[in-house]
């Protein structure tokens, strides 16, 4: 097994997969020395259970094949800095050899070399988070089979109900739950804000409105899905009401930003040429990064095509991101413009700040939400995943009231009530803005 396979599979565990569940994986003629196939976060109580079907090996091994380099294995992520020393030191040439594992089911453990379904149960004491992985170590025997796996932690006391969320992703369907409730309360507040202010609301307040209530939507969905995860393994159908909202979510966010950008409707009743270009490639790139998502998520690390796809989704998500920036960007340029020629220093300087404003936190939201929140994901023990969540909708939640508050229609437009004596300072600090940057 080459060291540079064992340092990709230490990356890919390190990364975050999807919420393990009972699992249901078809391996045909596969030939790859090492499988992943799920990732779990065990209490001292972990219980895994392996059921495999239609079990045949092909190739041109020996007759009969060396079936102790074959099987499935447990392994921490820090576990792995051992085997590989014990690769690159030569003490072993397999990673079933190695004492830093945990095998849960070798092939030399079969009834007999033709059986074609076996079903193992293992328990686990040792709280970790482990990843479940297939291991073959003869490089010509191709491998095929069904492979059912549900890993699980037994709650304490008489009941013994079984929790398939990981530890540290159990109290997630609350979360939602609650972050749910808070959007509706928000959603709730601002149709009184359209109501009471009808005569200044503008289209773009109803798209706010819209994106609101697809958040909420979207949390709620999560939190039923997490919810029967967490009880039986299996979202019974609220994943797919969990990727609809999410897209329908993720397009209108990101339109939103775009549309906020340009100042349509409240600055301008329509869009120009290269704003609607911006919109034609943030909508199809959303389109894009949620198949790419839902991909990731349900087939998991052992599919051949798993690291494309979430190299797709970073890559399309990265210039969604890039891409609303340049409207705001436009939008700053053009008032500051207009400010030396149209006679209005006060006004253009009022919405030039705002606009300034929302450009940082567009920023810092990006930044926060991509970057910071992964790298919580990273850094913190898999008890705590959870933080990682709350901290990333935390901020969400943040950027939906800075935009709300910033951008809510007002009954007197401040731009409107302005003195000569607020029309001449703000005309000096443009100037002297100009200055500073010459």
């Amino acid at each position: 097994m080459s060291l540079p396979l064992l340092l990709l599979l230490t990356l890919l565990a390190s990364a975050s997969f999807s919420v393990a569940e009972i699992r249901s994986t078809q391996i045909r003629s596969d030939a790859r020395p090492l499988i992943l196939l799920d990732e779990f976060g065990f209490t001292h109580r972990g219980q895994l259970e392996l059921n495999v079907s239609h079990l045949s090996l092909s190739g041109s091994t020996p007759d009969p094949p060396e079936l102790s380099k074959v099987g499935f294995f447990l392994c921490t992520i820090d576990a792995w800095a051992h085997v590989l020393q014990q690769i690159e030191d030569a003490q072993i040439n397999c990673v079933l050899r190695s004492d830093a594992i945990k095998r849960v089911f070798i092939f030399d453990q079969l009834s007999s070399p033709s059986a074609s379904a076996f079903n193992f149960s293992y328990a686990e004491s040792s709280a970790d988070q482990y990843t479940l992985i297939f291991a073959n170590c003869l490089p010509q025997l191709k491998v095929s089979m069904n492979v059912r796996s549900a890993m699980y932690n037994l709650e304490g006391g008489r009941s013994n109900r079984r929790d398939y969320l990981s530890a540290g992703k159990t109290i997630l369907p609350r979360v939602y739950f609650l972050l749910s409730l808070i959007y509706f309360i928000m959603a709730a507040l601002w149709i009184n804000v359209l109501y009471k202010k009808r005569s200044t609301v503008f289209g773009i307040h109803f798209f706010m409105l819209a994106v609101v209530l697809l958040k909420t939507l979207n949390l709620l969905c999560e939190a039923e899905d997490k919810s029967y995860i967490k009880r039986t393994g299996s979202a019974h159908g609220w994943d797919v009401l969990f990727y609809i909202f999410s897209f329908l979510k993720g397009i209108t966010l990101f339109s939103l930003i775009v549309l906020i950008g340009t100042g349509w409707s409240f600055l301008k009743p329509y869009l120009q040429d290269k704003e609607k270009k911006v919109l034609m490639i943030v909508i199809p790139l959303q389109v894009i990064a949620n198949i790419a998502q839902v991909v990731i998520d349900e087939t998991g690390p052992f599919g051949a095509d798993w690291i494309a796809w979430k190299q797709v989704f970073l890559l399309v998500d990265v210039i969604c991101c890039c891409a609303v920036l340049f409207p705001i960007v436009w939008s700053i340029k053009n008032l500051r413009e207009a400010a030396k020629t149209d006679g209005k220093a006060a006004v253009n300087l009022m919405k030039l700040t705002l606009f300034r404003q929302y450009y940082i936190v567009v920023i810092c939201y990006i930044y926060f939400t991509r970057v910071v929140v992964y790298a919580l994901e990273t850094i913190t023990s898999y008890k705590y995943f959870w933080t990682s969540v709350v901290a990333g909708e935390l901020a969400t939640l943040a950027f939906y009231i800075f935009t709300g508050y910033k951008f809510r229609p007002e009954v007197h437009n401040p731009y409107f009530v302005i003195d000569d004596e607020e029309e001449e300072a703000a005309a000096e600090q443009l100037k002297l803005e100009d200055e500073f940057e010459l």
